[in-house]
């Protein structure tokens, strides 16, 4: 099942009048401004997708910052996106598709198997001199089903022993993981026994996805093989799903735990692990 298309293969098929749903997720932790990057600049027919209100329910306590939508919530959502059973979706950003992936993979979630991530985003349709567009034009509503439980995801309980017998990645930059810095959760630090992998390094300079081989030597690195139990966190399970993609590419299944670092680190039964290794000395 391929995850992403590049710029080059997603205008022939548009140029092919082939129907492709184009959904744009500008968001940027820090930055909400992202309709408005949108109405600057956009690919041509690509509809505006609200990360913060659409791919996510609202926040409730003890939940984390970006709770998976309702089945139904999604199912409006995606319907007003304007997709139908059977369509292809193009799902892209203007950050290496690091929100973007979050939208891939839930609909991959909700049973829709021909979607895919437009490798490089936004600054790869507009490094080809593709054209784009500051027309906004509401999309004739859909009719798509959706479902629930096609990807793998994990709960805070399983996340709290995942590295006994698995591998547990956290996605967020290292300073973060280090415990460093947190600029939005709780507490700093990491989930005891995960290992750092930044989302960052699933890319190359010009933002798209480094090479199969290349990821796949990256996740080796990391003790990740084909029999490998892997999960992805990061701060709210946005960019953790970045990573699943990535792994995907590598050819490795992956779950998501959705709650992520702001669930874990919002309650204080939780242990943290300052500092650079998978666990405190205590723990070992």
């Amino acid at each position: 099942m391929a995850t992403i298309i590049d710029a080059a293969a997603l205008k022939d098929r548009m140029d092919a009048g082939k129907r492709t749903v184009l959904l744009d997720v500008r968001w940027v932790l820090g930055d909400p401004h992202g309709y408005s990057h949108f109405r600057q600049a956009h690919l041509p027919g690509a509809v505006y997708v609200d990360l913060h209100n659409e791919l996510a329910d609202p926040t409730a306590e003890g939940q984390g910052r970006h709770p998976l939508p309702s089945t139904s919530a999604l199912q409006r959502s995606a319907r007003s996106w304007g997709i139908n059973n059977g369509d292809t979706v193009v799902a892209y950003d203007d950050s290496g598709n690091t929100a973007a992936a979050r939208l891939w993979w839930l609909l991959r979630d909700a049973g829709i198997h021909s979607v895919f991530l437009l490798d490089g985003g936004l600054g790869a349709w507009r490094a080809a001199g593709y054209p784009l567009s500051q027309d906004e034009q509401a999309p004739v509503p859909g009719d798509v089903v959706l479902g629930r439980g096609h990807m793998d995801a994990i709960s805070m309980e399983d996340a709290a022993d995942w590295h006994l017998s698995g591998i547990l990645l956290d996605a967020r930059a290292g300073e973060r993981y280090r415990g460093e810095i947190e600029p939005v959760d709780p507490r700093a630090g990491h989930i005891p026994g995960a290992l750092s992998a930044p989302t960052s390094g699933n890319l190359g300079p010009d933002g798209t996805f480094l090479r199969a081989a290349q990821l796949r030597n990256r996740f080796a690195g990391l003790g990740i093989d084909e029999g490998s139990k892997v999960a992805v966190y990061c701060g709210s399970g946005v960019t953790a799903a970045h990573e699943i993609a990535a792994l995907e590419i590598a050819g490795f299944r992956a779950a998501l735990f959705p709650g992520s670092f702001s669930q874990w680190s919002s309650d204080d039964a939780n242990p943290v692990v300052i500092g650079a290794a998978p666990l405190d000395t205590a723990d070992r």
